[in-house]
C-alpha cells in the first residue's frame, strides 16, 4: 500500500471524527487506527511522520499518528 493511500485513509477516518470536540476527534482517530489498522500500516504511517513530518495528514490525523507513535516508542523503551 502506498503512503499516499495511507494518508488518504487516515484523513478519511479523521474527517469522520471532525465534528467531535478536537480532543475526542484525535482520540477517536487514534483508537480507530490502533484497533483496525494492520501493524505494518501503522509502522508505515509512523515512518511517514518521522521522515516527512506527516505531510498531507490533516491536523486531527497528524495528532492521532503522533499519539500512536509516542505510545509505540514508550513501549519499545520499556
Amino acid at each position: 500500500m502506498t503512503i499516499q493511500r495511507l494518508v488518504h485513509m487516515a484523513n478519511q477516518v479523521a474527517s469522520f471524527f471532525a465534528s467531535y470536540p478536537e480532543a475526542e476527534a484525535i482520540d477517536g482517530t487514534a483508537n480507530h487506527l490502533k484497533s483496525f489498522w494492520d501493524p505494518r500500516m501503522r509502522r508505515e504511517i509512523e515512518a511517514h511522520l518521522k521522515d516527512k513530518a506527516g505531510a498531507g495528514l490533516s491536523h486531527i490525523a497528524l495528532e492521532a499518528v503522533k499519539r500512536i507513535a509516542a505510545k509505540d516508542a514508550a513501549k519499545k523503551s520499556a
